[in-house]
């Protein structure tokens, strides 16, 4: 029975880690799309956003998922909490990183042109980058395991 109290609180405390990366991530993909992007997303609701918000949560989850996979070690619970904050922000990095410099390569400024719904349908760009942010996540997870 102590085992599954000691377990739990490591969901739980894992569970923490994962929400600071998560709010990491959201504050990034705020600093590189223009407006706010909880107005943009929830009060405006543009569609283009939440495709965008959606896949980068989604590839933050998997980078986390790896992270704490990865992070299992002999070297105790306070090593795979720090680990799985490193890689989780590493891969929040990386993904800004890679959405700046698909912005850099793409006609137009590319968070302007992901949230320009066209009626009641995403721009396609924000499909491209939605693309990207889950290829990311993909490719930083390996990286990790």
């Amino acid at each position: 029975m102590t085992e599954i109290f000691e377990s739990t609180g490591q969901s739980l405390l894992y569970g923490v880690v994962g929400l600071v990366v998560m709010a990491v991530g959201f504050i990034a993909l705020d600093l590189v799309t223009p407006g706010k992007l909880y107005h943009v997303v929830w009060t405006d609701r543009n569609r283009g956003a939440a495709v965008l918000l959606g896949s980068q949560s989604v590839a933050v989850g998997l980078v986390i998922m790896k992270a704490i996979e990865a992070s299992e070690s002999e070297q105790g619970l306070g090593y795979g909490l720090v680990s799985t904050l490193l890689y989780g922000l590493a891969g929040v990095l990386v993904m800004t990183v890679v959405g700046i410099v698909i912005g850099v390569v793409t006609p137009g400024q590319m968070g302007a042109v992901v949230l320009d719904d066209q009626g009641d349908r995403p721009h396609p760009a924000a499909w491209v980058q939605a693309g990207m942010y889950l290829g990311t996540g993909f490719m930083v997870g390996a990286a990790i395991s």
